[in-house]
């Protein structure tokens, strides 16, 4: 009778240890199968020129210093960067207005009444925008940045160059066509903008 006891209790630790290790197992299947559907599923693939390239999907919050330096610079290049031509000064300018709110239209509209975009096209002046670096104050909502940089003048007689230093804050918005960034830029306002030197050509 006790051999059969010890023999009935081996058994059920058996059975035990076997039920709580299939159990075990079962769960580590399900969350390693939840692991790789959730790390295909952030995968996505995009045609670029006939070439498949693969992404990776992430959180917001992963890219937004990038995507806001990003923002800034596309700004400023759609802002300065000017040809001497009346269609292409409007149709960059307005690219660039659907990035930033009233304080970018107001600049605008104090550079057209000062007939700035008319003395490009009469002057035939080609105007480009380096931006040297963008400085972002991530702890503040809505962020905060300053731009630093370099603006070239090209006349047909000489090269002006000019520094450019503007400030601004960028609030997050529901992503666009014209804003793929789904960032608007706020109260931007041009805080220095000197000549530094002249070259003739």
């Amino acid at each position: 009778m006790q051999n059969i006891d010890s023999t009935f209790r081996y058994i059920r630790r058996l059975c035990v240890v076997v039920i709580i290790g299939a159990m075990a197992l079962c769960l580590f299947t399900v969350y390693r199968s939840y692991d790789l559907v959730k790390s295909k599923n952030e995968k996505v693939y995009v045609l670029v020129n006939g070439k498949a390239l693969e992404a990776y999907a992430s959180e917001r919050k992963d890219n937004l210093p990038v995507e806001a330096k990003d923002q800034v610079k596309i700004f400023h290049a759609l802002f300065f960067n000017l040809p001497p031509d009346d269609k292409g000064i409007e149709a960059t300018i307005s690219r660039a207005l659907y990035l930033a709110d009233e304080s970018a239209k107001r600049q605008y509209d104090d550079l057209k009444e000062g007939n700035y975009y008319s003395n490009i096209i009469s002057s035939n002046i080609n105007q480009t925008i380096r931006v040297d670096s963008v400085l972002l104050d991530m702890n503040t909502s809505p962020i905060s940045f300053r731009c630093y940089a370099v603006q070239t003048l090209t006349r047909p007689t000489s090269i002006l160059t000019r520094n450019l230093l503007t400030e601004g804050q960028l609030r997050e918005v529901s992503r666009s066509e014209n804003n793929a960034h789904g960032l608007l830029i706020e109260r931007w306002n041009i805080l220095e903008n000197k000549d530094l030197t002249v070259n003739p050509r």
